[in-house]
């Protein structure tokens, strides 16, 4: 007598935790990871060191006043007044940026997606996986950023007062960004797979900003609201500042959720459009 053996196809959740198990492992058990997390650590570190610079006027100004400047700035800035305003916590998502292209970039070199995609065909898992992975690094990357602040701060002698609230929700939209930017950088490497070094260098180009910056710029000088750059991913990881509310919390994880699942679908539609190896 035969009994008929029905092979279920793995749910989706099934498929998520298997890749995740991999991808977490890939990333604790490479140096990568462990090397990105101390250059989160040195960089406030370093921040805190320039306590001074001199203007185009031949005038000394003070860069930062308070410790928690190194994390946030104070107010909801698009377009850059100085160093001081830009050199904190959003300077996470430069070097993560970098990260992930070369986390995702050496599974191309190495040969790991030609593997996988030949026995795991859904493409929209991979791009899933990958962004969950390397958000999870990325907020890794934030909080030790955040203690290497505090031991920046207290190197330097700064002051230490501050709304608690608002700085809390500051560190909490930051990190929740970490979705956000983690899909767009995993995106831009799907599209650049063949392209190491342009899959870095446009990382490093949308981390720093420069862009959002630019069209800030441009808003300014025509007199139009600068809040309107909340719809761009920079522009919510700016508004979480040092007067943040309970409002900004849910403009940055509305923000971060919707760039996760418009990169991920379109990165997903791309890979299932072309070859991937």
């Amino acid at each position: 007598m035969t009994k008929e053996m029905k092979f279920e196809s793995p749910s989706f959740a099934q498929r998520i935790k298997s890749m995740l198990g991999v991808d977490f492992y890939r990333l604790f058990h490479t140096p990568l990871f462990y090397i990105f997390l101390a250059i989160a650590a040195i960089i406030p570190v370093m921040v805190s060191g320039m306590t001074t610079m001199t203007d185009p006027n031949g005038q000394t100004i003070e860069l930062y006043t308070n410790a928690w400047q190194i994390i946030s700035a104070e107010d909801s800035l698009y377009v850059i007044r100085g160093i001081a305003d830009y050199a904190n916590m959003n300077m996470v998502f430069i070097f993560g940026g970098i990260m992930v292209s070369i986390f995702i970039g050496h599974d191309y070199k190495s040969g790991y997606v030609k593997q996988l995609f030949t026995t795991h065909a859904k493409k929209q898992d991979y791009m899933i996986s990958k962004s969950l992975t390397c958000a999870f690094a990325m907020a890794c990357m934030c909080i030790m950023y955040l203690l290497g602040g505090i031991a920046g701060g207290l190197f330097a002698g700064y002051d230490f007062s501050v709304n608690v609230g608002s700085l809390v929700i500051a560190i909490l939209g930051k990190i929740i960004m970490s979705l956000g930017w983690a899909s767009l950088f995993t995106f831009l490497n799907i599209i650049f797979r063949r392209y190491f070094g342009i899959s870095v260098a446009s990382s490093f180009f949308f981390g720093t900003g420069i862009l959002i910056i630019g069209v800030a710029a441009i808003i300014e000088s025509l007199n139009l609201p600068t809040y309107v750059l909340n719809l761009f991913l920079y522009g919510s990881s700016v508004n979480a500042c040092l007067t943040s509310n309970v409002g900004t919390l849910i403009v940055c994880t509305l923000v971060s959720a919707s760039w996760a699942l418009i990169y991920n679908l379109v990165g997903t539609h791309i890979l299932n459009k072309s070859d991937v190896y």
